[in-house]
């Protein structure tokens, strides 16, 4: 019997070491970079955006933070740079909220943004629920409270990223183990944060990005069988309520921070799909986004963009790979543009873009086969 409560004592303090050995090594390798920027291995990131901009937040220099959800989570940060003359941090997240989106500024604010680019698309206000309990993202990461440090320290799956950190840090397992990393089940793969969610650079736009490709989304999302989904979670109220909550409270809570706000080029057949599947999402879409038009615009610190009626390019089909997802070549002219103010709405006429796309949306007719 002593045996076996002998033998119970140092599995417990066994298995003790062993977290506490994981937990220091995730310490001093610190993969997230959420206590330092990398110095004892080789910096990793991760394309899980939603953790990995808690440590990009502490641990890179910018002075320019970059925020949308997928339709701006392929701008890589050099670009950026490059177009604006600013030191750009990309914090897209793909299928973002706008609450997720307002808190994840306001740390970047905190840590020293005095700009913020923000592409805003109309269904992020859908559903933006309380994010002190949003399962999605961790507040207490960002915020580097005890729950969350412990959460980072204790976890499994944070101690297997620093493990392979290390090893990947010894000069004769680096290169085959940077090789070998996106075929791993590892996280913290990438060896540049420019390369974060951005495209490679020998990808193929031509065939991720075509009319057919546009004109095939269009007939499936109008499909009768799927059009109801058009409207899903579409509430006119609860989107103000949202917007005000999570832009404009943002907003006026940092006087000194200026805001370069778009509304992103979707192709015509975004808008089209709802005037012929789903009209009341359509009005619910058009009378936000003049809500938006005209709140921002009363706004100091705040230059607006609408981009969804240059019909050069939301007409061009062969620029999406769906009715919204545009390629990387209209992200460079949304670059071009933010830098030289051209598409900026007039404060002073704040719905004149939006009528104009109306105009466009109820004369266009799609393109048969």
């Amino acid at each position: 019997m002593r045996s076996a409560v002998t033998s119970l004592k140092r599995l417990i303090l066994a298995s003790i070491a062993c977290v506490l050995g994981a937990a220091a090594l995730t310490f001093v390798v610190d993969p997230l970079q959420l206590f330092r920027p990398s110095r004892l291995v080789a910096a990793g990131y991760s394309e899980d955006t939603r953790v990995q901009n808690a440590g990009l937040i502490r641990s890179q220099s910018f002075d320019t933070a970059f925020m949308g959800t997928s339709l701006a989570i392929h701008f890589r940060q050099s670009d950026i740079d490059r177009a604006l003359g600013v030191r750009s941090l990309k914090l897209a997240m793909t299928g973002s909220n706008s609450r997720q989106q307002g808190f994840v500024l306001e740390q970047a604010i905190d840590h020293g943004a005095r700009r913020v680019i923000w592409a805003m698309d109309d269904f992020s206000f859908i559903a933006a629920a309380d994010i002190e309990a949003d399962p999605y993202l961790s507040v207490d990461l960002y915020r580097r409270t005890p729950r969350g440090i412990a959460s980072y320290l204790f976890s499994a799956a944070m101690a297997k990223e620093s493990l392979f950190a290390l090893l990947r840090s010894i000069p004769p397992l680096r290169d085959p183990l940077t090789r070998a990393a996106p075929y791993l089940p590892v996280k913290f793969a990438l060896s540049d944060v420019d390369d974060i969610y951005a495209l490679p650079r020998n990808f193929d736009v031509a065939r991720g990005y075509n009319a057919e490709r546009t004109l095939a989304a269009f007939a499936y999302i109008t499909d009768p069988v799927r059009s109801r989904f058009l409207g899903e979670g579409y509430g006119y109220e609860a989107m103000v309520r949202h917007f005000e909550r999570d832009v404009a409270g943002l907003v006026t809570r940092h006087p000194d921070v200026t805001f370069d706000i778009y509304f992103p080029p979707y192709s015509i057949l975004q808008f089209v799909a709802m005037r012929d599947a789903s009209p009341a999402t359509l009005k619910i879409v058009t009378d936000l986004t003049a809500h938006i038009a005209q709140r921002l615009s009363q706004l100091s610190n705040v230059r607006l963009y609408d981009f969804r009626a240059i019909k050069a390019v939301t007409h061009d089909l062969g620029n999406y790979s769906d009715v919204i997802h545009h390629s990387p070549v209209v992200d460079a002219m949304v670059l071009g543009w933010l830098a030289s103010g051209e598409y900026r709405v007039d404060p002073n006429t704040p719905l004149a873009s939006l009528e104009k796309l109306k105009a466009q949306v109820e004369s266009y007719r799609v393109p048969q086969p």
